[in-house]
Order: C-alpha cells, then structure tokens, then sequence
C-alpha cells in the first residue's frame, strides 16, 4: 500500500473493505501509528476475512469516541491515568513503539546532514531561535552551511498524543519549557503554523521552505521528508532507526504504571533515540459490542504473533513477547461480556 495515497486522507479513511459477513470493527485516535494498523488491517484481512475501519483523527478524537462508544477501540499515544481508566471502565495495552523524529525543510540540506538537540527544539518552538543561522544551531553543526533564512515552526493543531510525547520530551530538557508550556495532548503554543495530524505536519513541512515540524518517523521516511539527527541523554549524536528505537525502549518497566502507560522520552543509553514513544488501545472491559471487541482482541492478538515485521519495515518496534504475554492475560481476566465470561483466550 502506498503510504502518499494513505497521508492523502487524515480522517475517516476506511483501511479495508467490508464484506457481507465480516464482524463490524472499529477504532479512532492517534495518527501516529496509522501506516502500522493499516498495514496490519489490510493483511488481517486478506487471511480472516474479517476488516477494519480505523479513523486517524487525533489521539484527543480517539479517547472522546471511545467513551462516546461510538468505535470499537480507541487509540491514544498519551496513555490515560489509572485513576481515569477505572472511572471509565477501561482497558489500555501499547500495540507498537514508534519515534517522533524533528523534519525541516532546508535547500541543500540532506536527510541526516543536520544535528539538533532538545534545548535548541525547544527554544525554536518558544520562540528564542527564530534563523537557521543561529549560533545555537551553527554550534550543533559546525561542518554545515546554514542558511540565514527564517525559521517556520509547524505543529499539530488537534489534540495528539505525538504532542504530548513530544512535550514531554522538551519539558525534560527544558524547564522553561516546562514552566511555559508544560505537557499536554493540546498546548498553547507560544509560535507556529498549526496542522491536524501527521499527515497535515508532514505536509506543510513538504511546502513549507525553512519550517521545521515533529512527526512519526514513517511518515518522514515514506514522504521522504528531511529528517535530523539528535543529540541523546548521553551526548551522543544518533540516528533515527530501528536500532536506536529498540535501544530507547529495551529497559522499560512497562508494569510500573496502570494500564502500561509508560512514557519512553529522553531514555538512557548511548544508543537511544531521545524522542521514542509508545502507542496504546483503549477499549471497555465490558463492552457494549461484546462481538467487536472479542475479534477486536483477536485482531491484536494476531498482529502480536504476525505483524512483527511488517511493523519493522515501516520502523515501528513490536512490543516484547513478555509484554504481549501480559497484556494477553490481562485481557483474559479483564474484558468479559455481560456474563462474566472472557472474551479472549490464547486459544481462541
């Protein structure tokens, strides 16, 4: 599936068709791992039958649709607090890690050619750095012709969680960031261009000469965006790949928060990729749609085993087998229909 016809279509875009009989599933939210479910979508339903209509809105639609219970699954890549999970009746499980990667658009300027850092992102999005000639800039890169052009900031304009992960991240190395700004799905931003979605980001990024934007890393790469290199935790300048992807989430303790809810930002190690974040599924533990939500799991269940490498080639990280074996048998003791009975078991 070609990903510029997927980018064409940021809302409501039906990943496989229908049939007569297939079980009527439905998910909205984040934008972030819309290339991955699509892909997952479209294999699932080439082997089951059975399809999935996923609506890539924004993680902020996706938490409001799900408790609307107007989808099967919802999709956030800010994961809910416990206190609010048990509130609502919810379950929540990451499906995939991915990365927020920084894209400019700069003539003569290659992918990777150029290094930033998490102080110099934050002060372009505060405001401060306002010229890609900027000492701050020129200092990361000593080597690079900068040009003395302005620089255009492009960021979301919906509720996302790649905001807030992205935020979080700055809030982490920056605490005027942090006392300014803050960590939120939606933020009020001190400059900017707003776009909805990835996709819109990566669009204006692609029209935009001097802007730079944050997006999931594939759609840097399938709309081969000019992506940066980052300085790390470590002070080491990485690459994004799924290399240092998998090194940001190696040593997380994803049991250490309700519902998963780990957040992978600024992660130790000389390796890690600084801007790595999870994405997770939110769904009812007792569910209206007992039918849904049982081939909604069954879904999940079979990306676990058979998406792997399909996340991968799209540099997504698949989630470990023992996390996928927990969430697996939180599933079995959580999501019931109205009689107490499981929805999902390993062997169905």
């Amino acid at each position: 599936m070609k990903f510029a016809k997927i980018a064409v279509a940021a809302t409501a875009l039906a990943l496989v068709s229908w049939t007569a009989h297939a079980i009527d599933i439905s998910g909205a939210g984040a934008t972030f791992p819309y290339p991955i479910y699509a892909k997952w979508a479209d294999a699932y339903k080439k082997e089951t039958g059975n399809g999935l209509n996923y609506q890539s809105i924004g993680s902020g639609g996706g938490i409001k649709q799900i408790k609307a219970k107007t989808v099967t699954f919802g999709a956030t890549d800010a994961p809910l607090p416990g206190k609010e999970l048990d509130e609502s009746g919810l379950a929540q499980f990451p499906a995939v890690m991915g990365a927020i990667v920084p894209v400019v658009n700069l003539e003569g300027i290659k992918p990777g050619e150029l290094t930033l850092d998490g102080p110099t992102i934050a002060n372009i999005y505060l405001g401060q750095i306002k010229s890609w000639d900027d000492a701050a800039i020129a200092k990361l890169n000593p080597n690079t012709k900068l040009p003395k052009q302005a620089i255009v900031p492009v960021r979301r304009s919906d509720g996302s969680g790649t905001t807030y992960n992205f935020a979080y991240y700055l809030a982490d190395i920056s605490p005027e960031w942090k006392s300014k700004v803050g960590v939120n799905t939606a933020l009020q931003w001190p400059v900017g261009i707003g776009a909805k979605g990835n996709e819109g980001v990566a669009g204006n990024v692609a029209q935009t000469r001097g802007s730079i934007g944050y997006v999931e890393y594939a759609y840097a790469k399938q709309n081969k965006l000019i992506h940066t290199k980052m300085i790390n935790k470590a002070g080491k300048t990485v690459e994004p790949n799924s290399a240092t992807f998998q090194a940001a989430a190696a040593n997380a303790d994803w049991k250490s928060q309700p519902g998963y809810g780990v957040i992978l930002a600024n992660q130790p190690g000389d390796q890690s990729w600084p801007m790595t974040a999870a994405t997770w599924i939110l769904l009812y533990k007792k569910p209206v749609d007992a039918a849904a939500t049982a081939e909604a799991l069954r879904f999940f269940a079979w990306s676990f085993a058979k998406g792997d490498k399909m996340a991968e080639d799209l540099d997504y990280v698949p989630m470990p087998d023992k996390v996928v074996n927990d969430i697996q048998k939180m599933w079995s003791q959580e999501v019931k229909d109205a009689g107490g009975k499981p929805l999902f078991s390993p062997t169905n």
